[in-house]
């Protein structure tokens, strides 16, 4: 059995080997000698593109495995409203690819397969009770089955971290470009440009607001889906300051300097809450490993010594 699972391990691994390296070093080289060079796409000079924002991938240029997830999650009967749910997960955590939902639940489904497979080869390992090893094969199942939409979750709290941290820069800009003179809709184009590199998911959805608007969408309306697409309470207080300031015609100059000093206060507060956390979360390491060891380190010789010199004068004493 051990050799079973050594020999498992090793094909999954050099399996993952040989597609990173088909993927990242073998085709891109490939295409790039039929090629001959990077290709470069002429744009009229008075068209905009945000970064980030166009996929140029074909159908064709899917990868194997993607297809593989993509036709398996494809088959998986699932009900309209969990399909509407985990979409909005799924865009929340940065994907809007109309695959993503078909790819997710082929991941779903196989990683299932995989725990099952996983648990049956571990059986032999737990006690002699049918019942048990049914239940750890259903519950690895199941676990399986879970984990893809858990790591979904940690994506979508992970993505809203960053987009939390880069609005104060996003708000600095926009105050910038408004007392510049420009308008609110260049304002927001314009900073999804300059945050392309430094915050990006930031750049992503501005940048997303600013076509939804040169599409014929209200600046409302498209900042009203800003909020419900990205999903982060910072940021649906930054839309509803903005809707405010446009349905009321005050200076949004004024109003964004002091919503950015509201977000860096606040931030502020969240630092120094988590350092008086610190305190009481480093009791638990302090007690459980530090503590057993200074006690082995202090009273570990001291110990020695009663072993070897008391134990055998009260055996004496006994006899």
């Amino acid at each position: 059995m051990a050799l079973l699972i050594s020999i498992l391990f090793f094909a999954v691994l050099t399996s993952a080997i040989i597609v990173f390296g088909y993927k990242r070093y073998a085709r891109p080289g490939r295409v790039f000698e039929q090629v001959g060079g990077e290709a470069t796409v002429a744009v009229p000079s008075n068209f905009t593109v945000t970064p980030g924002l166009v996929s140029t991938t074909r159908d064709e240029d899917t990868g194997l495995v993607i297809r593989v997830l993509q036709y398996v999650g494809e088959q998986v009967p699932v009900s309209p409203s969990d399909v509407g749910g985990m979409r909005r997960e799924m865009i929340a955590a940065g994907y809007r690819s109309e695959k993503a939902i078909a790819v997710l639940y082929g991941v779903k489904v196989l990683a299932a397969v995989g725990f099952v497979i996983l648990a049956i080869l571990l059986r032999d390992y737990l006690p002699a009770n049918n019942i048990l090893r049914n239940v750890f094969t259903i519950g690895m199942g199941i676990l399986g089955y879970m984990a893809p939409t858990m790591g979904i979750e940690r994506l979508v709290d992970m993505r809203h971290e960053r987009i939390r941290f880069g609005l104060p820069d996003a708000l600095d800009l926009l105050v910038v470009a408004v007392e510049a003179g420009l308008g609110l809709d260049q304002a927001l184009q314009y900073v999804s440009r300059e945050l392309a590199i430094t915050h990006k998911d930031v750049s992503e959805e501005l940048g997303l607001v600013t076509l939804e608007i040169r599409a014929g969408k209200r600046r409302s309306e498209a900042l009203r889906n800003l909020a419900d697409r990205a999903g982060e309470a910072e940021l649906k207080k930054l839309i509803a300051v903005l809707i405010q300031t446009d349905k009321f015609g005050t200076s949004i100059a004024e109003s964004l300097r002091t919503h950015s000093d509201f977000m860096r206060v606040r931030r502020k507060q969240d630092a120094e809450e988590r350092a008086g956390k610190v305190g009481v979360k480093l009791v638990f390491p302090i007690f459980g490993f530090i503590l057993p060891s200074m006690l082995l380190v202090a009273a570990g010789p001291g110990l020695l010594q009663i072993f070897k010199y008391l134990f055998p004068m009260m055996r004496q004493f006994g006899h």
